[in-house]
């Protein structure tokens, strides 16, 4: 025989459990968001990086330098396709691209700073503008929080 006092309580726990599973289902949710933002934050700047260097394995120059906004048709105005050469052609200190190593990868507000590692003490620091996926040689060495880019980059 049941009593009146048997259900006393159980919406109370029914509630609780409830309450419990969804601030855990939230806390999992968080901290799966948290580790895929961190594991993908750079992904479109570090493959547009791959492909710059990739276009130099295959030494498709024209497209590597399209990268960094230029071409041979309108090159940019201090970056010539000649000196771009110079920098990443043939006979380049980084003609080696394929032994290169991505040794650091920083992300800053406005793009990414790879170190590209060409042995023998030859390191190049590649920066890859976020808004656009331009790249450039990264003035320093690690992030400038006063860094804007340029607007139309």
């Amino acid at each position: 025989m049941a009593g009146f006092m048997d259900g006393y309580g159980v919406a109370d726990a029914r509630r609780e459990k409830t309450r419990n599973r969804i601030l855990i289902a939230l806390a999992l949710l968080l901290v799966t968001g948290g580790t895929l933002y961190f594991l993908f934050r750079n992904y479109r700047e570090e493959k547009q990086a791959q492909l710059f260097l990739d276009h130099l394995r295959n030494q498709r120059y024209a497209e590597a330098y399209q990268l960094w906004g230029c071409s041979e048709a309108s090159p940019c105005r201090d970056y010539s396709m000649k000196k771009f050469l110079e920098d990443w052609g043939k006979d380049s200190a980084a003609a080696n691209v394929a032994s290169v190593k991505i040794t650091k990868t920083r992300s800053c507000s406005g793009g990414i700073i790879q170190t590209l590692d060409f042995g023998k003490g030859e390191e190049v620091l590649l920066w890859v503008n976020r808004g656009d996926l331009v790249l450039g040689f990264a003035p320093w060495p690690v992030c400038n929080p006063r860094f804007q880019p340029p607007a139309g980059q």
